[in-house]
């Protein structure tokens, strides 16, 4: 009986001693919450469709952790960050026009300043620094000399918000900490690729696709240039397609870039656009299980990411 209790007891403890060395030796945790960012591309008055977006993104309670934007998208971004409601900026863009932060001049290098919205925005925002935003935000612009996208995360608020409107042609490149800078269109045409940076795990991009022309042909200059960047950005879709996992994309054909009198139009739009993506978007909110079994098991699953340089 001793002998047969010794081997008894033996076996137990070979037992308990395989199972401990073939069980994880990490912690099983709960899955954190997927981080939300929401990318704004730009469009001058036609941005006003991000206002809808938003709208509708606040009623369905998805939740924004990031956001970046670009020209009217880092106005519309900086503004709802910094603590604005989407029912405020209904009401502001219902009153503003191209004049409030646009100032045509006589110059070599555009048709007008867009000095105006410093003034405009000092007004407008709730804060005056990135740090002091309630949400995170990234602001796209490009240095005119090098060519190199700038993603601003930091800092003072007006400057940089500023350079991402500064549409070449038509604004003069904005001056700061010794730069030039011109609109963010030409770098990050829908900035999803700077949220990944920021930490965010979903993307939702709002692209404002629309051609500036319509079969007769351009009626100005500025239909020109527009006309240009638009084909421009088609060829540059791949880079923060990569980076999105919902497109919203409202219909804003038949908007001129000052159809500012047609806010509520535009607004709709964005609203219109939100509300058919609503079952993608509330896939992403489902838990990731993949995700949560890749952190535990960790397979080599590649994690896309393309990191902005950032201020």
């Amino acid at each position: 009986m001793g002998t047969l209790a010794r081997w008894t007891r033996s076996f137990r403890a070979f037992k308990k001693e395989f199972s401990r060395s073939n069980s994880p030796s990490f912690p099983i945790t709960p899955f954190r919450k997927a981080k939300f960012g929401i990318a704004l591309g730009g469009g001058f008055a036609r941005g006003l469709a991000h206002i809808g977006v938003l709208k509708v993104l606040e009623e369905e309670k998805v939740p924004i952790d990031f956001v970046a934007g670009t020209s009217v998208g880092s106005i519309i971004g900086a503004a709802y960050c910094s603590g604005m409601s989407t029912r405020e900026l209904e009401e502001v863009a219902r009153l503003v026009r191209f004049k409030d932060f646009a100032r045509w001049t006589i110059s070599r290098y555009g048709f007008a300043s867009n000095d105006r919205m410093a003034g405009f925005l000092k007004k407008l925002l709730k804060c005056r620094t990135f740090e002091e935003l309630r949400i995170p935000l990234a602001v796209a612009a490009t240095d005119f000399v090098t060519g190199e996208g700038m993603v601003f995360r930091s800092g003072g608020l007006v400057d940089p918000v500023r350079a991402s409107c500064a549409y070449p042609g038509m604004f003069l490149p904005v001056h700061f900490d010794g730069r030039q800078f011109v609109d963010g269109m030409l770098s990050y045409p829908v900035p999803a690729q700077p949220l990944r940076k920021m930490g965010a795990d979903r993307v939702i991009s709002v692209h404002l696709s629309a051609n500036w022309v319509n079969l007769q042909g351009p009626r100005h200059i500025f239909d020109v240039i527009g006309q240009c960047f638009s084909i421009a950005q088609e060829s540059m879709c791949d880079a923060w397609h990569a980076q999105t996992d919902v497109k919203i994309e409202p219909d804003v054909r038949g908007f001129s870039y000052d159809s500012f009198d047609r806010a509520a139009e535009l607004i709709a739009a964005g609203e219109t656009a939100a509300r058919v993506m609503l079952p993608a978007i509330r896939k992403l909110l489902e838990p990731a299980v993949r995700e949560l079994e890749k952190s535990v098991v960790g397979t080599n699953s590649p994690v896309t990411s393309s990191p902005a340089p950032a201020r």
